[in-house]
């Protein structure tokens, strides 16, 4: 493994220890602004990976950013939802 493939694999890591680490903290806005941030900064470490590696390592980071980031995704399901 070559220094290039291996900057953006410890940057995908460092970026899910710090959204563990964000979820674990306590917040007064549900973690909203913290949710924001990572995802700006996950959508592009998500192209870097998925163009160092491939689609399939792409989807298995994609997963495991869901796996943290679940609860915007869900509140994003119930805003987009016309009936409900």
């Amino acid at each position: 493994m070559s220094a290039q493939q291996l900057l953006p694999i410890a940057a995908a890591c460092l970026w899910l220890v710090a959204a563990n680490l964000v979820v674990m903290l306590p917040s007064r806005d549900n973690h909203r602004s913290c949710a924001t941030i990572l995802v700006v900064i996950g959508v592009p470490l998500l192209g870097w990976v998925t163009f160092a590696f491939g689609p399939v390592a792409g989807v298995v980071l994609m997963a495991a950013g869901v796996s943290v980031l679940r609860w915007p995704l869900m509140l994003l399901g119930r805003l987009r939802r016309p009936w409900g």
